[in-house]
């Protein structure tokens, strides 16, 4: 009994030790590591080119005004305090954008 709690005592001593190193040798090593990396990237060219962004499809386009106008309409009804007990901006937003793409 007494060489097993030893033998606990040893292992957990051994690793809040490992762990001490480990968190102090951690920051010195980030500190140098973004020194090292800092420099060369300030003066370093792009490897590519960015793409240019793809225009937005007409679903994206059309999700996107659906969303300007539920947002408008939930506005307004917090306002006024015409939203429901409890409803969410998700539970309206769902109910709203459902409601938009029967309509439209």
């Amino acid at each position: 009994m007494k060489k097993a709690l030893s033998m606990k005592f040893v292992t957990g001593t051994l690793c809040a030790a490992v762990l001490a190193v480990g968190l102090i040798a951690s920051p010195l090593s980030l500190a140098s590591a973004s020194a090292q990396s800092a420099a060369p990237a300030a003066t370093a060219k792009p490897a590519k080119e960015a793409k240019p962004k793809k225009p937005p499809t007409a679903g994206q386009l059309a999700a996107r005004e659906r969303a300007k106008k539920c947002g408008a309409e939930w506005k307004a009804a917090k306002a006024a305090g015409k939203t429901e007990k409890g409803e969410t901006w998700p539970k309206y937003w769902s109910a709203c954008n459902k409601r938009l793409k029967k309509a439209g």
